[in-house]
């Protein structure tokens, strides 16, 4: 689980709340949808304060990105054995992701506050994203290792592009993931990274 790295010093969060919190705003996005879904809602089911609330995220709009988009970052690295393997369990995690109910609802109104706010997208991109692309970069790590990719991959790049893929094929269109998803696009950029 991400805590905002600007977060307040002194007594230690109590972990239970923060979940409660966590889950509080899926179930509600899943239910209400984003745009009916409040910071006074999650408080009251959460069992919290709204202080509570804003004390860890700056609004709804982070609270619900992180709520719903961080479960893939938190999630272990995958380690298969061989690229293919491991850029498949990664985007297997992303396709599941974006399936869900609460990434559905979710993401319409998180793509319209980001475009509005530049300060959002910046604590998103600092406090979630930096994060997960650097703890993928052992996968990449590793492929080098192997002699599956040159040392000199964009990893950055690559992980968006996968990201990418599956935000545009399951979040925007909207189409039911095929089985062989995951595969076919490991596959795919494998084959553009791979040494020749």
């Amino acid at each position: 689980m991400t805590v905002p790295s600007d977060a307040p010093r002194g007594r230690p969060r109590d972990i239970r709340a923060h979940r409660a919190i966590l889950t509080a705003a899926t179930e509600l996005v899943t239910e209400l949808g984003y745009a009916a879904t409040s910071i006074g809602a999650v408080a009251a089911r959460a069992g919290v304060g709204k202080d509570t609330v804003y004390r860890r995220w700056s609004g709804k709009a982070e609270l619900v990105y992180e709520a719903v988009f961080t479960e893939t970052e938190a999630a272990e690295v995958p380690d298969t054995g061989s690229l293919a393997g491991d850029l498949t369990a990664l985007l297997e995690a992303l396709i599941q992701e974006f399936s869900a109910p609460a990434a559905a609802a979710a993401l319409p109104g998180l793509l319209a506050d980001f475009s509005a706010d530049p300060t959002l997208r910046s604590r998103i991109r600092t406090q979630f994203l930096a994060p997960a692309k650097d703890g993928l970069v052992a996968v990449f790590e590793r492929a080098v290792q192997r002699g599956e990719a040159g040392p000199d991959v964009p990893v950055d790049l690559v992980l968006d592009t996968l990201a990418g893929a599956v935000f545009f094929h399951v979040g925007l269109v909207g189409g039911q993931p095929h089985p062989r998803l995951a595969p076919q696009l490991a596959a795919m950029v494998g084959r553009g990274i791979e040494t020749r």
